[in-house]
Order: C-alpha cells, then sequence, then structure tokens
C-alpha cells in the first residue's frame, strides 16, 4: 500500500462528495455524471458500503420513465458550466441531460453485492434491479436499430469518448450552420489543447439543439439524427453489463430475466463481427449512415475481452495489436493508435490514457487468461498515478496529466483496483 496516495486518493473523493453524489471534479465538471458515478463507487467501497451503493442510487433517481438514465444530472445551477440545464430543456426535476452514457452501473453494482455485506445490502439490491432491467431494456428497445445486440448512438457525448476520431466521418455530415453562438467553459477550466475543438463543439450543440427540437423522443431521434454510429465501446460495455445483470438475477432468483439477458448476450456474440474491420484487423465503431467502419483503432478495441466476444483468431490480431502499440508507447493503453496521423498524446480521447478504460480491458484480459497482459496495464496505470497524482488522464509517451486534476473516478480507480 502507498499510505500518501492511499490518502490522497480518499480526499479527492471526498472533496468531490455532495452528500449523495460525487462531481468529477469542480469547475470543470460540477454536477454528476453517469458512468463517473458508477466507477467512484468502486472507490466509495473500500471505505464505505453505504456510500457507494448511495452513489449509484442517486444517480438512478433520475431515470425516466422509460429506462433512459441522463448523462449528467443538474442537481444545482452552476454558472461555470456549459451547456446546463438552461440548454437542455429536459423539464424534468432534478434537470438533466437528455443523452446518455456506457452502461457500467449494472457491472459496478456486482462488484458492490460481491464483496459486500449480501444481508445488508440484499434489499438495496431488490430496489435497484429492476431499475438495471428498464435501463438495459430501453439500449434493446431504443438503441438496436439492427437487432444484432450492438449499440447506436446519437451524439460523441454519450459514448463517454467526446471527440475520439471515431467520429470524425460520421460527424461531418452534420450541418452546424445553424448552430449559434455561444460561450465554451470548459477552456476556462483546463488548456484549450486538452480539449475537443471549437468545430466539434460546434457539432456536439447543433446535435443537442436537434434532440432538443424533438423534446427529447428518442425513438425520433434514433431514426433522424444526422449522427448514427454503432459504437464499439458501448456495445462491449452493455454486453458484459448484460452478464452481470444476468448474475445479479441469479442471485435474486429472477429466471424469466435471465433468459431474456441469456438471449440478448448470444445475440450480440453471434453479430459481433459486424464491428470487426478486416482490413484494420480489430474492432472498431461503425457509421450506420454510410456503413463505413471507422478505420480507427482505439482503447476501446481491446474491450472485446472484457465482453468476451470474438473469436481467438480475431483476439490473437487484438493482441497483435496491443504489442505493437506497446513499443511505440511508455504506458499502456493509449486511446488512440500511436501510428495513427490523428494521434494526440495531450487531446482528450485522441491519446491520453484513462485509467477506468485500462480497468475494465484489464480485468477483461485476466479473465481471458491474458494474466500478464492485464498486469501489465495495471502496473502502467499504477505508475501513471504515482508519476502525476489523480488526472483525469495520462500522455501515454510521457505520463504527464491532462485534462482535469483531482479527479474521482482515478482516485476510485487507484483505491478499488490499483492501491494493492
Amino acid at each position: 500500500m502507498t499510505v500518501d496516495l492511499d490518502s490522497r486518493a480518499r480526499e479527492v473523493m471526498q472533496d468531490n462528495d455532495l452528500g449523495n453524489y460525487t462531481v468529477p471534479t469542480k469547475g470543470l465538471y460540477p454536477y454528476q455524471w453517469n458512468w463517473d458515478s458508477a466507477f467512484c463507487a468502486l472507490g466509495f467501497n473500500t471505505y464505505s458500503e453505504d456510500r457507494a451503493w448511495l452513489e449509484i442510487e442517486t444517480l438512478f433517481a433520475s431515470q425516466w420513465q422509460s429506462g433512459f438514465v441522463p448523462h449528467i444530472i443538474f442537481h444545482k445551477q452552476d454558472p461555470n458550466y456549459f451547456p446546463g440545464p438552461d440548454v437542455w430543456q429536459s423539464n424534468t426535476s432534478p434537470e438533466c441531460t437528455g443523452i446518455t452514457q456506457p452502461p457500467v452501473s449494472a457491472s459496478m453494482i456486482l462488484a458492490l453485492w460481491k464483496s459486500g455485506d449480501k444481508r445488508a445490502n440484499k434489499a438495496r439490491l431488490q430496489a435497484i434491479f429492476p431499475k438495471l432491467v428498464a435501463c438495459h431494456r430501453w439500449f434493446y428497445r431504443t438503441r438496436d436499430p439492427l437487432n444484432k445486440g450492438l449499440v447506436l448512438t446519437v451524439h460523441p457525448w454519450e459514448t463517454g469518448r467526446d471527440n475520439s476520431p471515431e467520429w470524425d466521418a460520421a460527424a461531418r455530415r452534420i450541418d452546424t450552420s445553424e448552430v449559434g453562438t455561444y460561450q465554451r467553459k470548459d477552456i476556462t477550466h483546463v488548456n484549450k489543447d486538452m480539449r475537443p475543438l471549437d468545430e466539434e463543439y460546434d457539432r456536439y450543440i447543433t446535435l443537442l439543439k436537434f434532440g432538443r427540437a424533438t423534446q427529447w423522443d428518442h425513438d425520433r431521434i434514433a431514426k433522424e439524427s444526422p449522427f448514427k454510429v454503432i459504437d464499439v465501446c458501448m456495445t462491449m460495455i452493455l454486453s458484459r453489463a448484460d452478464h452481470d445483470l444476468m448474475l445479479l438475477a441469479e442471485e435474486l432468483g429472477e429466471a424469466a430475466i435471465v433468459e431474456e439477458l441469456k438471449t440478448r448476450i448470444a445475440l450480440t456474440r453471434n453479430n459481433i463481427n459486424y464491428l470487426w474491420d478486416d482490413q484494420l484487423k480489430a474492432f472498431c465503431s461503425k457509421d450506420l449512415i454510410s456503413g463505413l467502419p471507422s478505420g480507427h483503432i482505439t482503447s476501446a478495441s481491446f474491450l472485446a475481452f472484457y465482453a468476451d466476444v470474438g473469436s481467438q483468431e480475431q483476439r490473437e490480431y487484438l493482441l497483435a495489436h496491443l504489442d505493437r502499440i506497446a513499443s511505440k508507447v511508455k504506458y499502456l493503453i493509449p486511446s488512440l493508435d500511436p501510428e495513427s496521423d490523428r494521434f494526440d498524446s495531450m487531446r482528450y480521447w485522441r491519446g491520453p490514457v484513462w485509467s477506468v478504460v485500462n480497468y475494465l480491458a484489464a480485468l477483461g484480459l485476466k479473465e481471458c487468461g491474458q494474466s500478464v497482459w492485464a498486469q501489465r496495464i495495471l502496473d502502467d496505470t499504477r505508475a501513471l498515478v504515482k508519476e502525476s497524482g489523480f488526472y483525469e488522464a495520462f500522455c501515454p509517451l510521457t505520463g504527464a496529466g491532462t485534462g482535469g486534476d483531482h479527479f474521482t473516478w482515478t482516485a476510485a480507480i487507484w483505491l478499488y483496483w490499483l492501491d494493492i
């Protein structure tokens, strides 16, 4: 145990703790984020089971009747963030955004359940279980237009990988001529060179306005959005979450839901080749409108192990890519292949290493028998935190922190996974 970093990690979590939810980091991200909260519950669980469960319970308290869980909950106004509740206009209480994020909550709840006091937590599991089921069913009903068990995204923000080059080609068709004027607040908190470009923000806001014009009708958005991409990351995460939700269903004796989830998991596994780029020899996202793959290897490509999908031959190709990438960087896993012409080691999802993706990828690799690679990723992630602290992300070449500092989910990952 590294006592100093352990104490600092708890300080980060406590500083960002607003009672029943956390913010990722004050200033840059002053609200509750969907998948951030799910990950930070792991950190809380190392010293307070009650607080860990409360984090996700607060998130799901804002679930819509449809099962949709928003990507940001605006528990209170903060003028230093854009776009805030006045822009999104969800007409909910509390106000929230109209898009979602990668559905990791079921997997995090399973981790809490397995490591905690089952007798004490049984009622909490029973209470949140139907909400998790409703969330997954919302994805099946609204975000699987091909009926292949593959997740559609309609906004780069809901992927969690906002400016990944996976979205570049699909986003170019977005007409931003009516975006209007607005003032970014993110670049007042961190270096602009670490954040998405202005032209990307124009597209984000244009898509927001499109969704708002439908009054956040998710069926209509999925059909009419100018941005429609089957996201490899959300697909892998939902498939794994289906598996983990199935285990929770078994714990609760929910036999019908177990069978429902088995069918869904099999559907994804049987159709995952839709996201296999045979020229690239990797899984990547695919533009639903053009039918073209993104053509980019990202850290999300390696979540195939986490989802337990792909053939042995495909996994061998992925491992070969991992080996090649490891020879080009000091720290795994960069969010974009360093040999890509769009690689930028400090700009958000175009190169930096993210601790939460590393955790998921390493867990999957370990479960698939690739313990050496899993250990390498764990060691690299630990070294990044030791070298630079609790940043949002890290440069894979130098280890320097990038994005926001004092970041909750990095502290949580340290406490749960790295501090051993």
